[in-house]
């Protein structure tokens, strides 16, 4: 009985201690409603609305009735009309499209013959999921009317760019260097305030003429040469492993890099100015991983998410990093054709800096 009463006595102390936490009590909460929203709601792996253009050379009506039950498949969201595959190139180098159709001057006659594929579809090689779903645009070969039916009918081509041999790792390691880097600079920055705070060291920085923004910047320096270390022992071991390419410039790799490293450090410095201990950092780190890996477009496409989860993605860090890592590696893309991911990333980086010098205090309290 005297074991029983010490256990609930302890039961009890326990349960006030969570109840005053209100931080721990909601990542009790928040985190299986997140992830139950997130998987059941956001992550939808059957892909709709991929944006696509197309070259029609042969402008026939045969080729527009191919193009409408393209369209009509509800799989990809043709845009614009190009005049050249060389255009089409540009696009997706951009990553602006995910699907080509590129349909020759001569695609009645293929059609009729049977023999010759009618028309290529071009893939972006950079997400594996795309070229599984373009399996079902390829399903749809064009025909005649009923009269003129060709069996078996002519069997579209599948031109896989960028990954031609569809090897997993290539898709892999560009986005598993974002999601290495978010997991270790936020965690990094998350606890620094609070082991100055808990090892007594804010008591010497009040006492020093040093400014909240230096004290900001003096702590994320560091931690930017420690992440560009990571990126290229990652990037190191993903060529000499798995041969993964780098088709785009080193220069342009590296300035990426740095902005999205200094925009996860400033996010950890922002939870280390909300949160009192270095597990209560360590949960909000958790807390802000675990969107970022489910809906950057690291595990599942972003194409097939609903647009309230794309734009809840759009204020991540990692899925601009994703498209700017993977256009840079995978497609040699210049960095200026992605200057809309880069201001992005600048945007997240001088919003959350500036609400980490605003909130932090050099005070005990």
């Amino acid at each position: 009985m005297n074991s029983l009463t010490r256990i609930f006595a302890i039961l009890h102390k326990e349960l006030l201690q969570l109840g005053r936490d209100k931080l721990t009590f909601g990542m009790i909460v928040g985190i299986p409603l997140i992830q139950l929203m997130m998987f059941g709601y956001a992550i939808n792996t059957d892909v709709r609305g991929l944006p696509a253009a197309y070259v029609d050379q042969a402008d026939s009506s045969l080729s527009r009735e191919y193009l409408s039950d393209l369209g009509a498949s509800q799989v990809i969201e043709l845009g614009e009309r190009l005049a050249s595959v060389q255009e089409l190139d540009a696009l997706f180098d951009g990553g602006t499209i995910s699907i080509g159709i590129v349909i020759p001057a001569d695609f009645d006659r293929r059609v009729i013959g049977g023999i010759r594929a009618p028309a290529q579809l071009l893939i972006d090689g950079s997400d594996s999921i795309i070229f599984g779903v373009a399996g079902q645009l390829a399903s749809l070969s064009p025909r005649f009317d009923s009269q003129l039916k060709v069996d078996p009918p002519a069997r579209v081509e599948l031109r896989n760019y960028y990954n031609p041999n569809r090897r997993t790792a290539v898709n892999i390691v560009p986005g598993l260097v974002g999601v290495i880097l978010t997991m270790t600079m936020v965690l990094f920055t998350a606890v620094a305030i609070v082991r100055e705070r808990e090892r007594g060291n804010l008591e010497l920085l009040i006492n020093t003429p040093i400014r909240t923004w230096e004290l900001m910047l003096g702590k994320i320096a560091p931690y930017v040469v420690i992440g560009l270390m990571q990126l290229m022992l990652i990037l190191m071991l993903g060529r000499i492993v798995f041969d993964v390419p780098l088709h785009g410039s080193r220069i342009d790799l590296l300035i990426a890099s740095g902005l999205f490293i200094a925009a996860n450090l400033a996010l950890g410095l922002l939870v280390s100015t909300v949160v009192q201990t270095q597990f209560q950092a360590m949960q909000m780190t958790f807390f802000f991983f675990l969107p970022s890996i489910l809906l950057s477009g690291f595990m599942f496409p972003f194409a097939g998410m609903p647009p309230l989860a794309q734009s809840i993605a759009e204020l991540l860090p990692l899925t601009h990093y994703n498209r700017l890592i993977r256009g840079i590696l995978l497609r040699g893309a210049d960095i200026s054709s992605l200057t809309g991911e880069l201001i992005a990333l600048s945007t997240f980086l001088i919003v959350t800096l500036s609400l980490a010098i605003r909130r932090f205090r050099k005070r005990l309290d």
